[in-house]
């Protein structure tokens, strides 16, 4: 019989340990049970120190009889192992290319199914938007596309236009060599209509509205509103992520678009300038230099470049963790994949290209 006595709070600090030979004279098959009746106030103290009793008498092969101790007591007691759990067995550390790769190749699979997955769920919310159907509200739709077009105007005004100076500066230093300094508007406008606006302006979101979208879904899922959407039964896809896809989708083609136009735009500044060209001589130049199926390619790079960006960053956002740290990393994630995926995007754009002569 252990007989126990007084308060019991761990707050107190006065909480007795279990000396190590506190059940010495306990044999095996001998019940230990408790005497509470003179036990005050309680709390995780006297828990804490009958596990320690419960397991000295079950390694000494007594059993325990606790129909004495509180019921709560008894409940939290019977919650506790009899015993430490085993230590799990050292891992045997090695190289293991084979189990590395079919890792790898697991997370890339399940990856690739999930963004699949997502991208199906924003064509089929976006095709029913238009029959009202979906429990998308206006308000975050044309929040979200004036924070990805209007508010990126200026940066992507400077850019393009620096761009544009570049190469129009670059071509000319060039060009003059051989007499032939009105084929500058050339090179600008086919590189910016082409290549460059559509990449750079990418760029730019992948940074500045990637990021964003990435870090918001990580707060919000460190914040558990998207556990409270879910157990309302709003689906995440409609309320967060297809309003974010779609502002990209329908902004970038815009934007590249003024990029081009600025681009062009700081090339002629410098061409003007420098050289002796005309502006009237610049601009029908370049309007004969870029056919109209140029703009078209970009209008589609464009389009596809807003779709990565935004599953990409939503993707990534969605699987972050939940500390304020994890934040940071989700956002610098979808930045770096957002470009990465951008250039990679290009250069088979650039490939398919070539391969069917346009």
């Amino acid at each position: 019989m252990l007989c126990l006595t007084g308060d019991w709070m761990a707050q107190s600090g006065r909480v007795p340990a279990l000396p190590p030979d506190g059940l010495k004279g306990i044999g095996s098959g001998q019940t230990l049970a408790f005497d509470t009746t003179g036990i005050g106030r309680w709390d995780s103290g006297l828990i804490e120190f009958l596990w320690d009793a419960k397991r000295a008498a079950i390694a000494a092969g007594a059993s325990i009889d606790g129909a004495t101790l509180p019921p709560s007591a008894q409940k939290l007691l019977g919650l506790l192992p009899d015993g430490e759990p085993p230590p799990p067995p050292a891992r045997r550390r090695g190289l293991g290319p084979l189990n590395w790769l079919g890792g790898v190749t697991l997370e890339f699979l399940t990856e690739t199914g999930t963004l699949t997955t997502l991208l199906a769920n924003t064509a089929k919310g976006g095709a029913l938007i238009l029959v009202g159907r979906v429990r998308m509200r206006p308000v975050d739709l044309l929040a979200n596309i004036k924070d990805a077009g209007p508010s990126a105007l200026l940066i992507i005004s400077v850019v393009n236009f620096l761009l544009g100076a570049i190469l129009a500066f670059v071509g000319a230093i060039q060009l003059q060599k051989f007499a032939a300094d009105i084929y500058v508007a050339n090179l600008v406008g086919v590189a910016l209509v082409r290549e460059m606006a559509a990449v750079m302006t990418a760029i730019i979101m992948a940074g500045r509205t990637g990021g964003a979208y990435a870090a918001r879904i990580a707060t919000m899922l460190g914040n558990e509103e998207i556990d409270a959407l879910q157990v309302i039964g709003i689906p995440v896809e409609d309320y967060i992520l297809l309003p974010s896809i779609l502002a990209l989708i329908l902004t970038m083609p815009l934007l590249y678009l003024y990029g081009c136009l600025v681009g062009i735009a700081g090339g002629g500044v410098v061409a003007i300038s420098m050289l002796n060209i005309t502006v009237a001589g610049y601009v029908q130049q370049t309007l004969g230099a870029v056919p109209f199926d140029q703009f078209v390619f970009g209008f589609c790079k464009s389009i596809v470049f807003g779709i990565l960006i935004g599953v990409t960053s939503c993707r990534i956002g969605l699987k972050a963790g939940r500390s304020a740290a994890d934040v940071g990393i989700a956002a610098t994630r979808a930045v770096v994949t957002g470009i990465v995926g951008v250039i990679v995007l290009d250069s088979l754009f650039a490939a398919i290209a070539t391969v069917v002569g346009f």
